[in-house]
């Protein structure tokens, strides 16, 4: 059997956030990121969709267990990012503008060693109900 079946999770976590960067002035900050540049930060409720795509095993039928990817994210991501301050808590975002772009393609990269060379990743995010992101493109 060598058909490729997409798997998905989804999960969600609740994180603050301040688009800045720090090479520009307070005006150009503001002008650019508007609210999202509060300096006493402003939260979001994530979703985040993880899909797995490959040829299910030929003796487990899975692509990969469910319960196995649910504990990969547990601990990957929801730990490190859940009920945090992204700017100041987390050292991934420490120099990098926390937009739900970089969000997505950190995620990824905390992901995809943790993952079978064989199987694809995507990384679906919704920092709002309307306005989400994926990566890889």
């Amino acid at each position: 059997m060598n058909n490729k079946v997409a798997l998905f999770r989804k999960e969600h976590f609740n994180a603050a956030h301040r688009l800045h960067n720090p090479l520009w002035s307070d005006e150009k900050n503001e002008r650019v990121f508007g609210l999202c540049n509060n300096k006493n930060y402003h939260g979001h409720n994530y979703e985040l969709i993880v899909k797995v795509t490959g040829v299910p095993n030929q003796e487990t039928g899975y692509v990969l267990d469910i319960k196995i990817l649910s504990e990969l994210i547990e601990d990957v991501i929801l730990k490190k990012f859940d009920h945090k301050n992204l700017n100041l808590d987390t050292a991934e975002f420490a120099n990098l503008n926390p937009t739900a772009e970089n969000i997505a393609i950190v995620i990824y990269n905390l992901l995809r060693p943790k993952l079978d060379k064989e199987l694809e990743l995507k990384i679906k995010l919704y920092e709002t109900e309307r306005n989400f992101v994926e990566y890889p493109a």
